[in-house]
């Protein structure tokens, strides 16, 4: 339906909430960073043009639908080996022979941590470097309260296994001339809790809310990314994430009926294409003048400073901690 923060309840709050300063005068910019020629009429093809990524690998997951689809087709149409990744095989194989290019269809089911080791494990079996790793895949706006091994939905799907699959592939990243990790966030961080991250209320039981939750998923996906720069300092990593836009995908199969309805009657006024919603992200991860670029949040393919929690290192710092306490089994685990 609608990529990350669309429709939060009627057509007047549609129209603004996606489109707020979507200007560059309008947004406060990191210094150290090139600003780039794209905007957020850029499409994913505009992104790359003259571009020959001809023997770099990339992953990407959620290939089989929207922006995912969209970045694994752009990325082997410039002659990039993709990884597409779906939570079938059966889903991942039909996505990737659709396209035209070389890729290579992997299981992963990012609640399921043990898929989550094995699609890793997979990869490392190629044998190659892995130049792009693009955490595209997540939910958004569950309507009731789930619980995958006592922690809410959201935060396991959207944060959790892209924090496993990460690090189950730092060696292969490593081995790559650049390696960059390229995570799709949200402009729905805005709806986080105020503290930013509940971690007394992982499990979502307390007073569980779609729009914070997935908020908060968000959040904790740029957190990431901060503390990863952090740490991956001096190397030849890179990690940053962005936030799309509003866009027409299935992401929002969980919204009520009536928002459905309002975007597809209006939605036209002020949504992206998939074309143009996918830009962001595969600028982020080909782009030439971002090659040591790390730690950074973009959007219409410029990165912009978004303040509050999502520049709060020690809550990224906490957070890299609970996570990896959440995960250890599995990146501890023997393949």
């Amino acid at each position: 339906m609608n990529r990350r923060e669309l429709l939060l309840g009627g057509s007047a709050a549609i129209a603004t909430g996606g489109l707020a300063g979507c200007g560059r005068a309008e947004v406060a910019r990191p210094e150290g960073v090139p600003i780039g020629p794209f905007d957020a009429d850029s499409t994913a093809e505009d992104v790359t043009a003259g571009m020959d990524l001809s023997g770099l690998t990339a992953l990407v997951t959620g290939a089989n639908s929207g922006l995912g689809y969209e970045s694994m087709r752009v990325l082997a149409l410039r002659g990039a080996h993709v990884i597409g990744t779906a939570r079938t095989l059966e889903k991942a194989t039909e996505a990737c022979t659709s396209v035209p290019g070389r890729t290579t269809p992997v299981a992963l089911e990012l609640t399921d941590f043990d898929s989550v080791v094995a699609c890793a494990a997979q990869v490392a079996t190629l044998g190659v470097p892995l130049d792009i790793l693009m955490c595209n895949a997540g939910v958004m706006e569950v309507p009731t309260a789930e619980q995958i091994n006592g922690i809410e939905r959201h935060f396991v799907t959207n944060h959790l296994g892209h924090f496993l699959l990460t690090r189950r592939l730092v060696p292969q990243l490593m081995a790559a001339p650049q390696g960059r990790v390229v995570v799709v966030s949200s402009g729905a961080y805005k709806q986080a809790p105020a503290a930013g991250i509940e971690f007394d209320n992982l499990s979502g039981e307390r007073d569980y809310e779609p729009r914070k939750a997935y908020g908060q998923s968000k959040l904790a996906n740029y957190l990431f990314v901060r503390e990863l720069a952090r740490r991956m300092e001096g190397t030849r990593v890179t990690a940053n994430a962005l936030q799309p836009g509003v866009i027409m995908t299935n992401l929002g199969r969980y919204l009520p009926w009536y928002q459905v309805v309002t975007a597809k009657l209006i939605g036209w006024t002020f949504m992206k294409s998939v074309e143009a919603g996918a830009a962001t992200q595969v600028y982020v991860a080909t782009w030439p003048k971002l090659a040591g670029i790390s730690g950074y949040f973009f959007r219409d393919c410029n990165a912009f400073l978004p303040g509050g929690n999502m520049e709060n290192d020690e809550l990224a710092a906490r957070l890299w901690t609970v996570s990896e306490d959440l995960t250890q089994p599995w990146l501890e685990k023997a393949t």
